[in-house]
C-alpha cells in the first residue's frame, strides 16, 4: 500500500517492501481518500478576486537549481533547495537568496553558484551576486538570515553537504565568508535546516543547524522501486546524524554546545526547523521535523540547557505510533488560542500534521478531522508555513509538494511526481477548506517544489510567495488581491535584545480584536521568510494597542497606531519609522501618528 520504505535483500541491493498497517488504518485511508474526492469535487469560497501571479519571468529573475543528478540518483538530489527573503542593503524591500548545488566530481558539466537578487522595487530585480561576492559554488541546501553580530546588517547562514557557510554582511553590499574565522569550519555534514535563536537571551544570535544522514557518494547504497529501475534509497538505509547548536561568544566567534546543551542525538535525520515558545514561558523552545525517525521537541530550561519533550508532548510519532516522514514545519497560534500550534508537513500516504496546542504540555494532532489532513493525504510537502493571505487576521497554510521519485507511478498509480501545491484558508474555529484552485492555474500547477518562504516584494501591504523546486527553476508569485483587507507590518530593532528582535512576542489589539506573533528565524523547509511581521487586520482600520514583549525582558507599548503601514519599533523607543503601503486598489485610511508612544 505504502512503498515509501525499501528494505535490503543482500548489503547493496534493495527491493520494495510495502509498508502494512492495521484494519483499522487501512480502512481509514480508503475513507480518507473518498473523501478527498469530494473534496476535490465540491466548490470553493476563499476571499474573492485574489490571485497568485507568476512573475518570475518579468521580475527578472533567471534561475534553474542544481542538483547534479547524473543517473545514479545520489541521496541529497532527491532534497532539493531552500531560499531566503534578506533584506541585504536595509532599503526597505526584501531581496531574494536562492540556494543551488552542484555537479558532482567526475561529472563536471558547468559551475553553479547560490544568487543573489536585489529587489528594485519597481517589480523586478537584478542579479548583485557578484557584485555582493557571493558567486560562490558548494552543494547548497538550506540558508537562515539574521544578524548575529548585531551591527545591523542581515547575515546569512547556508547549509550544505560538506561545509557550511556563514557569511557575513559588511554593510556596503558586499559579503565576506566568515566561515573559519567563525570557528565554523572544518566540518563536513549533511546540513539541512537552520535557524538562528538567542536561546539563552544574553542579546546574541546563536545558530541551531539540523543534519540529515551520514552519507558520502563512495557509501551510496543502490535501491529500487520496481527490482530493476534504480531509486532514491530512503533515509532508513543510512545512519542518522545530530543537529549542532552553536552559541555565539560575541566575538565574532561561536562554540558547538551540542552535548552540553543536551542536543546531542546521532540518531536523528532532521530536515525542518522551527523556533517556538510552546509552554508560553518566554524562552524559546526547538522543534525538529525528522525523516523516518521521531520528531523532536527540546524544552528550554533556562539554563543554557534543554530537555527532549516530544513523545510526552504527543508530536514524535502518529496517532497510531508511526515514526512520519516530516520535512518541514512551522508554528503559529492558527485558532488564537494563545498558544502556537504546529504543522509539519510529511509523505504522500501520511497525510500533513496540524497539531492543536492543548495548553497542558500536550498536542493533538487534528489533521485527521480536518481538510488539511484529507487534502495532503496523497502529496509529499515540503516547505510550509503559516501566513495570512488575505489579511483577514487567521493565519493561512501553505505547503509546497512534489514527490522525490520520477517513476513513483509505476508502482503508486494515484501518486505524482509533480504535484500542486496546497494553500488552506483559515475559516476561524481550527477549521480550514483548500483554495489552491481558485488562486490562479500558473500557481496551481503541479511541481516538484522543496523550499517556500513569503514576504511583501512590493510594498503593497499582503504577502507574496517564493517556491523553489527541485532541479527546476524558482517560482515567485505576486499576491493580487490580498489586500482588499487592512494590515499591520510590524519590523523590529533591537537595542538590548537582539538586533534583529527574533524571539520578541508582538501582540496587537484592534477593537478587542486580539493577535500575536513571534519574530523567528527558519521554519518552512531550507528556507527563511522575511523578518518583518503582517497582521490581517480586515476592515479595522487602526489598531487601539501595539505591545512588544522583548527578550530581554522589557515591554514596549503602542497606543493609536495606523493600518495600512510598515512600523520599525526600537526597543526602549516605540515607533522609528512608519512607512505608508503602496496601495492601488484603495485609499489609504487612517494616517495620523499623534496619539502613539510607550507606556
Amino acid at each position: 500500500m505504502i512503498f515509501r520504505f525499501l528494505s535490503p535483500k543482500t548489503s547493496n541491493s534493495f527491493a520494495v517492501v510495502p509498508l502494512w498497517f492495521s484494519p483499522c488504518l487501512r480502512a481509514s485511508v480508503v475513507i480518507f481518500t473518498a473523501m478527498l474526492a469530494i473534496l476535490s469535487a465540491s466548490a470553493q469560497t476563499p476571499a474573492a478576486g485574489i490571485r497568485f501571479t507568476d512573475i518570475t519571468q518579468t521580475a527578472g529573475i533567471r534561475f534553474v537549481h542544481n542538483n547534479g543528478a547524473f543517473g545514479a540518483k545520489y541521496l541529497p538530489e532527491s532534497l532539493g533547495p531552500g531560499c531566503a527573503f534578506i533584506d541585504y542593503d536595509n532599503d526597505g524591500y526584501p531581496d531574494i537568496l536562492l540556494v543551488n548545488g552542484q555537479d558532482w566530481p567526475g561529472h563536471r558539466r558547468a559551475v553553479s553558484t547560490l544568487k543573489l537578487y536585489h529587489n528594485n522595487r519597481n517589480g523586478t530585480f537584478t542579479d548583485v551576486t557578484a557584485k555582493a561576492s557571493l558567486a560562490i559554488s558548494l552543494y547548497g541546501m538550506g540558508a537562515a538570515v539574521g544578524d548575529y553580530d548585531n551591527d545591523g546588517y542581515d547575515d546569512i547562514f547556508m547549509s550544505a553537504l560538506g561545509q557550511s557557510r556563514l557569511f557575513h554582511n559588511n554593510g556596503n553590499g558586499t559579503f565576506t565568508d566568515v566561515t573559519a574565522a567563525a570557528g565554523l569550519g572544518g566540518i563536513n555534514e549533511f546540513s539541512t535546516g537552520a535557524a538562528w535563536v538567542d536561546y539563552d537571551r544574553d542579546g546574541k544570535l546563536d545558530l541551531v543547524v539540523a543534519n540529515y544522514v551520514q552519507w558520502t557518494p563512495e557509501s551510496d547504497l543502490r535501491c529500487t522501486l520496481d527490482g530493476s529501475h534504480k531509486s532514491y534509497c530512503t533515509p532508513e538505509s543510512y545512519k542518522g546524524a545530530s543537529a549542532r547548536l552553536w552559541h555565539n561568544l560575541g566575538n565574532g566567534k561561536f562554540e558547538d554546545v551540542t552535548k552540553k546543551a543536551g542536543l546531542y542525538d546521532p540518531t536523528s535525520k532532521n530536515l525542518g526547523v522551527a523556533i517556538l515558545d510552546y509552554n508560553n514561558d518566554g524562552w524559546p523552545d526547538l522543534l525538529m521535523a525528522n525523516d523516518t525517525q521521531p520528531n523532536k521537541l527540546y524544552t528550554n530550561n533556562h539554563n543554557g540547557s534543554f530537555t527532549e519533550s516530544a513523545v510526552t508532548a504527543g508530536i514524535a510519532f502518529s496517532e497510531d505510533g508511526i515514526a512520519r516522514a516530516g520535512m518541514g514545519v512551522d508554528a503559529a497560534d492558527y485558532d488564537r488560542s494563545g498558544r502556537p500550534g504546529i504543522i509539519i508537513s510529511n509523505f504522500s500516504n501520511q497525510m500533513m500534521s496540524l497539531y492543536h496546542n492543548e495548553g497542558n504540555g500536550l498536542f493533538v494532532d487534528e489533521a485527521p478531522r480536518s481538510a488539511v489532513g484529507r487534502a495532503s493525504l496523497l502529496t509529499l510537502g515540503f516547505g510550509c508555513f503559516f501566513f495570512d493571505y488575505d489579511l483577514d487576521g487567521w493565519p493561512d497554510i501553505f505547503v509546497a509538494n512534489g514527490h522525490i521519485e520520477g517513476d513513483i507511478e509505476l508502482i503508486q498509480k494515484r501518486i505524482k511526481y509533480r504535484q500542486p501545491p496546497h494553500l488552506f484558508r483559515d475559516l476561524s474555529g481550527g477549521k480550514f477548506e483548500e483554495v489552491t484552485a481558485s488562486l490562479g492555474a500558473a500557481f496551481a500547477a503541479p511541481r516538484v517544489a522543496r523550499g517556500a518562504a513569503y514576504a511583501d516584494i512590493d510594498n503593497d501591504g499582503d504577502l507574496d510567495l517564493l517556491m523553489t523546486t527541485n532541479a527546476g527553476p524558482v517560482l515567485l508569485f505576486r499576491n493580487d488581491g490580498g489586500n482588499h483587507n487592512h494590515a499591520l507590518r510590524v519590523k523590529l530593532r533591537g537595542t538590548s535584545s537582539n538586533r534583529d528582535g527574533i524571539g520578541a512576542v508582538v501582540r496587537i489589539d484592534a477593537a478587542g480584536d486580539k493577535q500575536w506573533q513571534m519574530m523567528r528565524s527558519g521554519s518552512s523547509y531550507l528556507s527563511q521568510s522575511e523578518l518583518v511581521l503582517t497582521f490581517g487586520l480586515g476592515q479595522k482600520t487602526a489598531t487601539s494597542t501595539v505591545q512588544v514583549e522583548w527578550p530581554s525582558g522589557r515591554t514596549d507599548k503602542l497606543t493609536g497606531v495606523a493600518a495600512d503601514e510598515t512600523i520599525t519599533v526600537q526597543e526602549g523607543k516605540g515607533i522609528i519609522v512608519a512607512k505608508a503601503f503602496s496601495k492601488s486598489v484603495k485609499t489609504r485610511m487612517g494616517s495620523s501618528h499623534s496619539a502613539r508612544g510607550n507606556q
